[in-house]
């Protein structure tokens, strides 16, 4: 075989391997997208809804306020939060509600006021299901979950 023959041959196989190597990096990169998009579509899904209640001759009574319930949903006083608790007794992160391997999670965050899930104070996380009452100071929350 002839030099410039051999030189031939190897530019061919670089440039098969430098096209093999680029298509494996785009894949992979593409499947990375893919991957964080299907993450963040499922972050923004609605999984149901918070009822605002008010109490009235101690029966709770359905607002037309709601907030939709996401994967993980804050509430407390300040504007960050998918749910704003207007009350003086809330911090401004005060608690959250989070879907965690398939149930969803009532936590206090270290409230000053303390969370409440169906009258009863909470102090660490709890499993809380449809038709639950979160209270936060004087606001109540019915969870709706679909």
């Amino acid at each position: 075989m002839s030099t410039p023959l051999v030189f031939f041959i190897l530019r061919i196989v670089s440039a098969l391997a430098l096209l093999v190597f680029l298509g494996a990096l785009f894949w992979v990169m593409w499947r990375d997208f893919a991957t964080a998009s299907e993450e963040i579509d499922a972050n923004r899904r609605v999984h149901g809804r918070l009822v605002h209640l008010q109490q009235i001759d101690g029966r709770y009574v359905a607002t037309p306020e709601t907030f939709p319930l996401l994967s993980l949903t804050s509430l407390g006083r300040g504007p960050s939060n998918v749910v704003p608790v207007e009350d003086s007794f809330a911090s401004t992160d005060h608690a959250v509600i989070a879907l965690r391997g398939g149930r969803w999670w009532l936590e206090d965050r270290q409230s000053t006021n303390g969370t409440s899930l169906n009258g009863i104070v909470i102090d660490q996380p709890v499993i809380v299901t449809d038709g639950d009452i979160v209270s936060i100071g004087q606001s109540h929350y019915r969870l709706e979950l679909e």
